[in-house]
């Protein structure tokens, strides 16, 4: 009996735009501050300019793809900025049939900083010297700030938003607009890495702003594996002209 995929047929996973955390965090740290100077819940920061132009170019390099390689069904991340760059997608043509709905999905989320949300490294040392001292030993994989979450957390909710994507959209073309740690996440999840695995793709370069990554999945004998084919691709940025950028989202999510 020949295998049968329960796979999507392609998954694009794309981090939003430069969002206007990104730019206050790169100020705060530049200035050796220690809080990110954003007073609006993490759910709620938006775009900044160059984020809507980036999203605006990931768009058109979507809309420009052959019919039977665009995405079939675009899902979100509730926050703020990745509804933006997925809405801006949708608008520019991007999925096959032309607009269409995003469909949220909570699990696709940000992973949550707890009582280190809106610090820089060394706000995080001032205030919670013993909680960063143990973050230190315990690394960032399985270290849970209060009140946040490790990135075991977020593993486990991504393994879920996979069973449903496989259950709902098995066979079809899947666009996922996250966060940088869900992308590295899901890279952890579908190739069933380690956790110095993918530490080790974390220490190598920031996820783009907008950059694109996908999974093919190819039918094998016994099974369906999948394939990476495209990992921090800056092609639609470097195409539309639009500037690269690729700052960590929180620094408590850095190297």
């Amino acid at each position: 009996m020949p295998p049968t995929s329960h796979w999507p047929q392609r998954l694009y996973l794309v981090r939003h735009g430069q969002s206007q955390g990104n730019v206050a965090r790169d100020r705060s740290e530049a200035e050796g501050l220690a809080t990110i100077g954003i007073d609006i819940r993490d759910v709620d920061v938006p775009l900044s300019d160059l984020g809507h132009q980036q999203a605006d170019a990931a768009g058109r390099w979507f809309a420009a793809l052959p019919e039977h390689e665009k995405p079939e069904v675009i899902l979100s991340s509730p926050y703020l900025r990745a509804r933006q760059t997925a809405r801006a997608i949708c608008e520019a043509g991007g999925l096959a049939g032309g607009r269409a709905r995003t469909v949220i999905d909570e699990r696709l989320r940000e992973r949550e900083f707890g009582v280190f949300d809106g610090l820089t490294a060394l706000g995080i040392r001032q205030n919670y010297p013993e909680e960063a001292a143990h973050r230190a030993r315990l690394g960032k994989f399985y270290h849970r700030p209060p009140g946040g979450e490790s990135w075991a957390d977020v593993i486990l909710r991504l393994r879920s938003a996979m069973n449903s994507i496989n259950l709902h959209y098995n066979g079809r073309r899947v666009l996922i607009v996250c966060h940088q740690v869900v992308v590295l996440c899901m890279r952890y999840v579908l190739e069933e890495l380690e956790e110095a695995d993918i530490l080790a793709i974390d220490k190598a370069a920031d996820i783009l702003n907008c950059g694109i990554c996908a999974f093919d999945f190819e039918v094998q004998e016994l099974d369906c594996a999948p394939r990476l084919a495209l990992w921090n691709h800056a092609a639609p940025l470097e195409e539309q002209g639009a500037p690269v950028t690729a700052a960590p989202d929180q620094m408590v999510g850095s190297r």
